[in-house]
């Protein structure tokens, strides 16, 4: 169930997309909040800047999150990712024992903005795998498919 309290931070994550976007990045971005309310941290996918394919905004604030926090365990915290997590994220997501995922738009809507998303969604890899995650998604979900025409516009688009 999605909160007013979700919107506020997911609007933290669609800040820092926008960042991306002026960045000649891609348009995602996730923010990490630990279970007292405090963000560990918010950032964007810094794939092009780092000539690092791993470096999706999930990933990346998550690596954020752990240097923040003095851990890799981030248990009972939430990201908040403007796209459904890939394959990818959703492993570290698990692997950093992130108790919540909420997301904006669908793997579809990145599809259709061009990305080469993997098919497979959150909810099928947490059945798979039997992760603990709680999955919520659709949070704020036209603002954030409306990044893909924002990034699509700016003239600088690049997928991968």
């Amino acid at each position: 169930m999605i909160t007013l309290e979700d919107e506020k931070f997911m609007r933290l994550a669609i800040e820092k997309t926008r960042e991306a976007i002026a960045r000649g990045q891609t348009p995602f971005g996730a923010c990490l909040v630990a279970s007292d309310g405090k963000v560990l941290a918010c950032d964007h996918n810094v794939v092009w800047a780092t000539t690092d394919i791993t470096a999706h905004g999930e990933v990346h604030t998550i690596r954020l999150a752990c240097k923040a926090a003095g851990s890799i365990d981030l248990s009972g915290s939430t990201i908040y990712s403007t796209t459904e997590p890939c394959p990818m994220c959703f492993s570290a997501i698990h692997w950093a024992k992130i108790g919540r995922i909420v997301y904006g738009a669908s793997i579809a809507d990145a599809q259709a903005a061009g990305f080469n998303e993997l098919t497979i969604a959150n909810t099928w890899m947490k059945a798979q795998g039997h992760s603990p995650v709680q999955i919520d998604g659709g949070c704020l979900r036209e603002a954030c498919v409306e990044l893909f025409k924002e990034w699509k516009s700016a003239g600088r688009a690049r997928t991968y």
